[in-house]
């Protein structure tokens, strides 16, 4: 990774040098001449390493390495009159911008947001106004365009004031379409954007290309109790049975697998379906599915549960766990703010965490009837 050459203190950069811009990185195809020497090039169209890249970063491999060095690069053969679009340097945002952009000519202006992508960055303030205007200053952008405006991603708008920008550094914001695939329309058109393109979705792809990451990233946890409730299964009256761990502890860790499997995969998929408007609340009606489910086939198989307490415990945890899953998928998606999840967290958690003591504890008694 390399990083300009730059450095600003109290709001003032330094001169740059000639080509101190030039950044090396695998995707960086070739170098373009600019009014601050040379600048890479990158190609819009993504290489095998590039998908192999977002493949594991949707699986949360090596996900927070996975970065883009933040300056400026070239899409095309830009002039000083060529579009500026501002990108965080999480290289799925940035390789989603360079892709949509084959047949145009544009300056792309990635700013660090610590790996962050551009929506959960703008909650977070690392996609804000200080780094966009810190990032035109370090790059001298008024010496590579003659005009004073960039385009900024309209998922990017809350953590971007549009005024202190351009009193900052003198670039206008203007704010794109809310998807990347729909920036050559939006600059063909004079960077006017119709209502469809201002339109937020989550559609049923959407969900599922983040269900993966949210599986992998409570997976040791996971594991763990599974683990923890297979052993704890062999408890009863006389002290321990391994047998009994075989039987009941390995149901308990697969209904906990199905609850953990409910709150991350069925909630995400049935999410505009589910009753409410709170994840936590959705991801209980999950739970609630799969509750009846199992209740149902234990009505039918009695020996499944071993005895009522037990059947009891898991009305109170398959919905508990579901919805606590289902919760952390908030932060995934863009129909949720941080003040709204920070409202639902004070209601939700104490109500989760009361089912999960009352359905562990019936549990636990359920071990020794």
């Amino acid at each position: 990774r390399i990083e300009t050459k730059a450095s600003c203190c109290a709001g003032e950069c330094a001169p740059v040098k000639k080509d101190a811009l030039l950044i090396e990185a695998p995707f960086v195809s070739g170098t373009l001449d600019s009014g601050m020497g040379r600048i890479a090039v990158v190609s819009p169209e993504l290489s095998f390493r590039d998908r192999l890249g977002g493949w594991q970063a949707r699986w949360g491999v090596g996900r927070m390495k996975y970065l883009a060095p933040p300056g400026i690069y070239a899409v095309g053969q830009p002039s000083e009159n060529s579009p500026v679009l501002v990108s965080a340097n999480y290289k799925m945002s940035f390789d989603a911008l360079r892709s949509s952009l084959k047949g145009q000519d544009a300056w792309l202006l990635v700013i660090d947001t610590s790996g962050i992508n551009v929506w959960c960055a703008a909650g977070k303030g690392t996609f804000g106004t200080e780094e966009i205007v810190r990032r035109i200053k370090l790059v001298q952008l008024e010496k590579i365009v003659t005009h004073k405006t960039i385009i900024v991603p309209q998922l990017g708008a809350p953590g971007v004031n549009a005024f202190e920008v351009k009193k900052q550094s003198g670039f206008r914001v203007v704010y794109g379409p809310v998807r990347a695939r729909d920036l050559p329309r939006f600059l063909d058109s004079n960077m006017k954007a119709t209502p469809e393109m201002r339109q937020v979705r989550f559609t049923l792809r959407d969900r599922l290309v983040l269900t993966p990451v949210e599986l992998v990233g409570w997976s040791k946890v996971a594991i763990l109790i599974m683990i923890a409730l297979f052993l704890l299964g062999g408890i009863g009256r006389d002290w321990y049975s391994l047998s009994r761990s075989l039987d009941q502890g390995v149901v308990s860790a697969l209904l906990f697998l199905r609850a953990y499997l409910a709150g991350n995969v069925l909630t995400p998929v049935l999410l505009p379906w589910l009753p409410g408007r709170s994840f936590a609340v959705k991801g209980a009606w999950a739970g609630i599915i799969l509750t009846l489910a199992v209740e149902g086939y234990g009505l039918a198989h009695p020996a499944f549960f071993g005895n009522t307490l037990s059947a009891a415990a898991w009305l109170f945890l398959l919905p508990a766990i579901s919805s606590f899953f289902g919760l952390n998928f908030t932060g995934a998606s863009t129909y949720t703010s941080l003040s709204g999840v920070q409202r639902e967290m004070k209601i939700a958690v104490p109500v989760q965490s009361v089912c999960a003591v009352l359905g562990s504890g019936l549990w636990l008694a359920g071990l020794f009837v």
